[in-house]
């Protein structure tokens, strides 16, 4: 609220992050009370410098559930519903997939990454607090395009620059650990990214070379 009212950013969507797979807490009134059931949903807040910013859902479509690609394969007697929804013939066109509700289901069980790994190789921290690539690349994806800038405040072990950086978008970040920075250098060494993002990464050394210079450099 203070955000909107005293900064001046404007509201323009809740999104709810549920990550199915998040551990039991607080643990005392969880699992020793049992007076209460696991918080597993975060509040996203979509905050903008206007009230139409820059946004596409159809960079972001989901395939059509089974149901869908039957309704479209045999077609749709437009009526109108009992809630008082018009459904017209527009309802059986094929948009190339569903649009996406606010609640994005990622679980995040990431607990022996090629990040990690590296980071104990070189005995540097892993950062604990790691949010799935798929969160960032989602916003990047709905609210960007190519070549756009993205900046992360709280730049943490990196995972938002990577995703950048796949998606070929510039970044920049800023971090208070110098620890946290030093891992999120070895993101960009990950030989387990697919054939086609090494690829990617690699036509993109120019931009690297003026980025990673940012970085604390590993003995």
């Amino acid at each position: 609220m203070r955000l909107v009212k005293e900064v001046g950013f404007y509201l323009s969507q809740e999104f709810y992050h549920y990550n199915p797979a998040r551990l039991p807490a607080p643990a005392e009134w969880v699992n020793v009370r049992r007076v209460r059931v696991k918080d597993s949903v975060n509040v996203v807040w979509w905050l903008s410098k206007t009230q139409n910013p820059k946004a596409d859902n159809r960079k972001v479509l989901r395939p059509y559930s089974q149901s869908m690609q039957t309704l479209l394969k045999n077609g749709y007697k437009a009526k109108l519903r009992p809630s008082g929804h018009d459904i017209s013939d527009k309802f059986s066109r094929d948009n190339g997939g569903a649009i996406p509700p606010n609640l994005l289901e990622l679980s995040n069980t990431d607990s022996n990454s090629r990040y990690q790994q590296l980071c104990r190789e070189h005995g540097i921290k892993v950062h604990p607090a790691r949010f799935p690539p798929q969160f960032a690349e989602f916003f990047i994806t709905f609210l960007t395009d190519e070549d756009a800038v993205v900046f992360d405040p709280f730049g943490g072990s990196n995972t938002t620059g990577l995703v950048a950086e796949r998606r070929m978008r510039r970044w920049f970040i800023t971090e208070l650990s110098e620890e946290y920075l030093k891992g999120s250098k070895l993101r960009f060494l990950d030989e387990g990214a697919s054939t086609a993002d090494t690829e990617a990464f690699s036509e993109s050394a120019s931009r690297q070379a003026d980025l990673l210079p940012l970085f604390p450099a590993i003995e």
